[in-house]
């Protein structure tokens, strides 16, 4: 009878003990996670903020066949969504960590033709969630400051390249994932269609004019 008995007490025991284990593990996995999310925050915004400043010294500007991947090419913001962030020459993995990437074989801002911007939609494009047609978009570079209005907005396939083709106009494309709150790979892509308004070079711009960080 006392095996008997026992046995349930053993088991209720053993029980307690893995779920305790894994507790505990499931707690340090989890305290790793939030620490590396907040490593990764932190670092693209340390190097927004290095970049931004360096932006600013005196020196000339980058001829367009002269631009390396990551390089600088300047900024991007859209006043009424708080959205800040410095943009770098091409999109990978690497540079979408820290900026917002240009992608190559698109025009650059200021050129002719259509400018495309990628950006995760957890970091730097999170607030185009809320975009809306008439938004003003303002990219600056050293060679001067373009502005856009968006137009329109739309969700395609990752396949749908026909967003990166060539205009003859002069358009602002931007990309990030969708749905903006997907869990792992999303399955869409959220596009921005925006036309340019207005072009100021810079010799024709304010001289304290600061990257906004």
């Amino acid at each position: 009878m006392s095996t008997a008995k026992g046995s349930p007490n053993r088991f209720r025991a053993k029980t307690s003990r893995i779920l305790h284990g894994a507790f505990y593990v499931f707690l340090v996995a989890g305290i790793f996670a939030i620490g590396y999310a907040g490593y990764m925050v932190a670092d693209a915004y340390s190097y927004q903020s290095l970049e931004a400043t360096k932006f600013e010294l005196p020196v000339p500007a980058l001829e367009p066949n002269a631009l390396a991947q990551g390089d600088v090419i300047g900024e991007i913001t859209v006043p009424r969504l708080g959205l800040n962030a410095i943009v770098v020459q091409g999109d990978s993995v690497a540079n979408l960590r820290h900026a917002v990437g240009h992608i190559s074989n698109t025009s650059l801002p200021g050129e002719p033709g259509n400018v495309a911007l990628a950006g995760h939609r957890d970091s730097f494009f999170r607030p185009l969630r809320k975009i809306q047609p008439g938004d003003a978009i303002t990219i600056r570079t050293r060679q001067g400051t373009v502005e856009y209005r968006v137009e329109s907005t739309e969700v395609i396939l990752p396949s749908g390249t026909q967003v990166l083709r060539q205009s003859r106009d002069n358009i602002l494309t931007l990309i990030t994932c969708y749905p903006f709150y997907y869990v792992g790979a999303a399955a869409k892509r959220f596009i921005v269609h925006a036309r340019q308004v207005e072009l100021v070079p810079a010799e024709f711009a304010a001289p304290d004019m600061p990257l906004r960080f």
